[in-house]
């Protein structure tokens, strides 16, 4: 059974100990793969930058405060796997940095970032742990809201503790 809609849905993260807070709200196309499992496609707006990475000529040069977006053509494609006991989230289609995460409550989950080819080692993923403390899913027939709790940890150091939080309008 494959069936979609097109949904507004707001995904956003918080860091409950770090000053990080992204809020994405966009159209998404949400395909029900049996009773609990989904997946879910959106697009995201391009990565922000505040650095130049060539040298400007005179007629490019930002102004103050002006930041550039690259590649500015380049979507970023979000698709999540959704069910109430697991959620994979993974970014690609974009040049400039890709990820995939695995959360599963009460399971250390693999958290995989692969960086623009211009880095040290391309095509080596940085690897990471997160620990899920918390996945709810609430709704039904169809997901409207979706939360993850969890810890980052790169060995024995904790990179934060974080909230994903997604809003399928219906």
């Amino acid at each position: 059974m494959l069936t979609h809609h097109r949904k507004p849905v707001c995904l956003s993260l918080i860091s409950t100990d770090l000053p990080v807070w992204s809020v994405v709200e966009t159209a998404g196309t949400l395909y029900q793969k049996d009773s609990d499992r989904f997946h879910l496609l959106l697009t995201a707006p391009p990565l922000i930058s505040c650095e130049v990475t060539t040298p400007p000529s005179p007629e490019d040069t930002p102004h103050p405060g002006q930041r550039k977006a690259y590649p500015p053509s380049s979507p970023r494609i979000l698709w999540m796997e959704i069910s109430p006991y697991r959620v994979i989230m993974t970014m690609q289609g974009n040049a400039q940095l890709s990820y995939r995460h695995f959360w599963e409550q009460g399971v250390y989950g693999i958290t995989r970032y692969w960086l623009p080819t211009e880095s040290l080692h391309p095509h080596e993923p940085i690897r990471l742990r997160n620990f899920t403390r918390r996945l709810t899913l609430t709704g039904h027939p169809l997901p409207e809201h979706l939360r993850v709790e969890y810890e980052l940890w790169a060995d024995k150091i904790q990179l934060g503790c974080y909230i994903l939080n997604l809003e399928i309008k219906h």
